[in-house]
């Protein structure tokens, strides 16, 4: 599509939707403020560098797929992170994992971990004007394969996984610091049972403990703000999970954290997008976690969806994006992961430029006076209302790729860089 074309298009648009009173230029104003956080274990299926030949164990997550070209340095890993950067419009940030440090050539097990290991994310996220986020990881290690860490029954692992988390909130503030932003650091544990268990709330107590004694250290807020992560299920812990939603959100309440909500952590048939506006008012702040499970938590890339654009429509509906902060979590290693993370992420941004043309005010307006089938009438006409002329009108002024023309160039990478991995 020529340049003529992008502008043409945008302008029927524009017009159209000022017919509704959506003022186009404020929308994209809105959209600038949207900074995804853009997770770094698609790169390379979750295996970190915490070791020469990664594998995952221990944890309940899988990797499917063994498509060619996986990052395998920390070098690797940033320009592939660059590249797909430059295919997304706006400006964003990299969410890393403990595992993803700058090891070197010597062991340095997850109670040793320093911020020194994370100094090359920090320049180099610098030099690309990136935020960065952080999360302890708690899985893939030998003492996550008895199917609990922070609440285990065992001291000795307790506390070991207890200073990793204190350690990993530490790091995240001298990220933060030196990056002069704020650090989202959030805990993910993979605790919980196979079949049914009989002392349920004997691990959730363990799992309080160790919580209070990680947060007993009060932290700069300006640079770090904390979030936990809940969880309908994993992958050996079908039957119980300790960290669940209802205790993690209780927990959050209590200590002012905020909260993670992934939208592959719930039973299939649960509305994520409902729950933004049922706890919003109570909760410090709602770290979202996009991802796109088929028939369970199966972290398959993110598409334009009705279950995204109905979240999309919750967070723009709530007029607190300030306290909402939107992250992608899957994946998928049977595709090329730069398009993985330009997919998820161009379709993230998508549904939140369509929650924003939707004209707010006069469908509240309908509501408010019971106008109903003029509300359903409005809200299915907005379906065909050239939305996608304005998003490929967003991404030109952002002088990233329009429509299809981001592949072409995804494939080059493929056959000039990944392919030549081995």
């Amino acid at each position: 599509m020529n340049n003529n074309q992008i502008e043409t298009s945008y302008e029927i648009a524009k017009k159209k939707y000022s017919e509704l009173g959506v003022n186009i230029e404020h929308v994209f104003e809105d959209l600038e403020k949207i900074s995804l956080s853009v997770h770094c274990w698609q790169g390379d299926d979750v295996g970190g560098f915490e070791n020469p030949n990664p594998k995952l164990s221990g944890g309940g997550i899988l990797a499917t797929g063994n498509y060619p070209g996986k990052a395998r340095t920390i070098s690797e890993l940033q320009m592939d992170l660059k590249k797909a950067m430059f295919l997304i419009p706006g400006r964003h940030r990299v969410n890393l994992h403990a595992i993803y440090g700058d090891f070197g050539e010597s062991a340095v097990d997850r109670t040793k971990i320093e911020v020194d290991h994370f100094q090359s994310w920090i320049d180099w996220a610098k030099k690309e004007t990136l935020g960065l986020d952080f999360n302890a990881t708690l899985f893939s290690h030998p003492k996550a394969n008895s199917s609990y860490t922070l609440s285990n029954k065992s001291n000795e692992i307790r506390n070991f996984w207890i200073e990793h988390v204190k350690r990993c909130r530490e790091i995240s503030v001298d990220i933060g610091r030196q990056l002069d932003k704020m650090v989202i650091h959030n805990i993910w544990i993979p605790d919980g049972s196979k079949d049914i268990p009989v002392d349920r709330a004997g691990h959730r107590e363990l799992l309080k403990d160790s919580l209070d004694r990680i947060f007993e250290q009060k932290l700069d807020s300006r640079y770090i703000q904390d979030s936990l992560e809940g969880k309908l299920f994993g992958i050996g812990s079908e039957a119980y999970v300790v960290g669940s939603h209802d205790f993690y959100l209780s927990y959050a309440l209590k200590n002012d954290l905020m909260i993670t909500l992934d939208t592959g952590h719930f039973h299939p048939t649960e509305s994520v997008a409902d729950k933004i506006s049922a706890i919003l008012p109570f909760i410090k702040g709602i770290f979202l976690h996009i991802s796109r499970g088929l028939r369970w938590d199966s972290d398959h890339v993110v598409v334009l969806d009705d279950q995204l654009i109905q979240i999309a429509e919750e967070i723009i509906r709530s007029n607190e994006l300030n306290k909402i902060f939107l992250g992608l979590d899957y994946f998928d290693a049977s595709i090329n992961r730069i398009a993985a993370w330009v997919i998820g992420s161009r379709s993230t941004l998508k549904s939140i430029l369509y929650a924003l043309l939707q004209p707010w005010e006069v469908l509240k307006e309908y509501e408010i006076n019971e106008k109903y089938f003029q509300r359903l009438a409005l809200l299915e006409e907005l379906k065909t209302l050239p939305f996608g002329a304005v998003w490929d009108y967003y991404c030109y002024k952002n002088n990233v790729p329009v429509g299809k023309d981001w592949i072409k160039s995804v494939e080059e990478y493929e056959i000039n860089t990944l392919m030549k991995r081995t």
